[in-house]
């Protein structure tokens, strides 16, 4: 027989992230042990402990300002009420409540490895991360799906953009995200009275784990993957008819002489593709009484579309890139942890780290949606001007 320890399960994760049972992860321990053997925390010298709590605390800190100023931005800013900046406002709300409700309790946890404020904070917390986190995942959904009817169907869509429908799917995105976070409060065990060591979700339910993390993580990635695809078709599709199919040939101006016999007093002008004509006197050459000025105006303006699609393309793929970055490590353990068990162990700072690599996008969000956006680049600088003047 082997050690009776060696079958303990390692200690707690520092979190729940983005709501699930992911106490799954690392579930209580056996009834042959009484307490978690061994917290790595522990074992980290003060120093460096301290160098993580200032870490955690500074990236808490940009999440919550950043955020903040995406949304008192968009207040501010009337031109920027627009329905799809509300869903961009929306997000920012969200993950500011995740950098004011959540990050905070997460950083104290993650740096001491025991939970010391009581069942009750414990219950709050857990159901803010759950519910805050998913929220935050389903905006980018929201945002896309929103993009994808702008590009697919501008005419029509336009007319159903309104801050009503908006408002719409920023509810639906809260009623999603807390039917993801309710159901392991109705058979939690864990009794109040009873002294908390650790805060998370204790549950053994497989089926459970399937369905929060399908639902939360794997069914809006695979949305959002094929709604960007698409967008990066329709886009690529814009950018190549707006690209000249040959050289040589330049956009040309065409005007009717107004002064040829038979003419009237008005002008009319076309516009036409026709090579350049070479004139020796350097006059304007008259073919069948028609003047061809040369102009790249309507050249250049597409040139210039073609840019601003090309971008838009990019940060689709930034976007998409952060939030797959962000998310997949942890999402992929908190799915085959309680699947294989016994057979599977990571070390518990691993859970921490992709516990906070999840917080994280949290951050990235205001950065990727705002900074790519030029109105709100101006509004941000406007609204910075404002703040050092006053």
């Amino acid at each position: 027989m082997g050690n009776p320890e060696a079958s303990c399960a390692p200690p707690p994760l520092a979190g729940s992230q983005a709501g699930l049972p992911y106490s799954n992860l690392t579930s209580a321990p056996p009834n042959n042990c009484s307490a978690p053997s061994h917290i790595y925390q522990d074992s980290i010298a003060l120093p460096w402990k301290v160098l993580l709590a200032v870490v955690l605390a500074l990236i808490t800190l940009a999440t919550t300002l950043s955020n903040a100023f995406v949304i008192a931005t968009v207040y501010r800013t009337r031109k920027l009420h627009t329905p799809a900046n509300y869903l961009i406002a929306s997000l920012a709300v969200t993950d500011l409540l995740v950098s004011i409700l959540v990050m905070p309790i997460s950083t104290m946890y993650t740096v001491t490895g025991r939970w010391t404020l009581g069942q009750a904070l414990c219950d709050f917390w857990l159901s803010s991360d759950i519910t805050c986190c998913t929220a935050s995942i389903m905006h980018l959904c929201v945002i896309a799906l929103d993009r994808y009817w702008a590009i697919t169907d501008a005419v029509g869509y336009s007319a159903k953009r309104t801050p009503r429908r908006a408002a719409g799917m920023i509810a639906l995105v809260w009623g999603f995200s807390i039917c993801i976070s309710l159901p392991p409060f109705f058979w939690r065990q864990a009794k109040a009275e009873e002294e908390v060591l650790d805060c998370l979700v204790n549950t053994d339910h497989v089926l459970y784990t399937v369905y929060s993390t399908v639902g939360a993580f794997y069914l809006p990635t695979l949305l959002l993957i094929a709604l960007y695809g698409r967008i990066y078709v329709e886009a690529r599709s814009r950018i190549l008819k707006q690209t000249p199919n040959r050289t040589g040939k330049r956009l040309t101006r065409a005007q009717l002489i107004t002064d040829s016999p038979g003419s009237t007093s008005s002008v009319t002008s076309i516009n036409s593709r026709a090579p350049e004509v070479p004139s020796e006197s350097g006059s304007p050459v008259y073919v069948n009484q028609v003047k061809v000025r040369v102009s790249d105006a309507l050249l250049e303006k597409k040139k210039l579309m073609a840019a601003r699609e090309r971008k838009a393309t990019k940060t689709l793929g930034v976007i998409l890139g952060a939030f797959i970055v962000c998310w997949l490590p942890f999402f992929i353990i908190s799915l085959v942890m309680p699947i294989c068990q016994d057979a599977c162990w990571f070390h518990v700072a691993i859970f921490d780290f992709f516990n906070w690599l999840g917080y994280l996008n949290s951050l990235i969000n205001p950065i990727i949606y705002t900074m790519s956006n030029e109105d709100f680049k101006q509004a941000f600088h406007k609204l910075i001007r404002f703040k050092c003047t006053t």
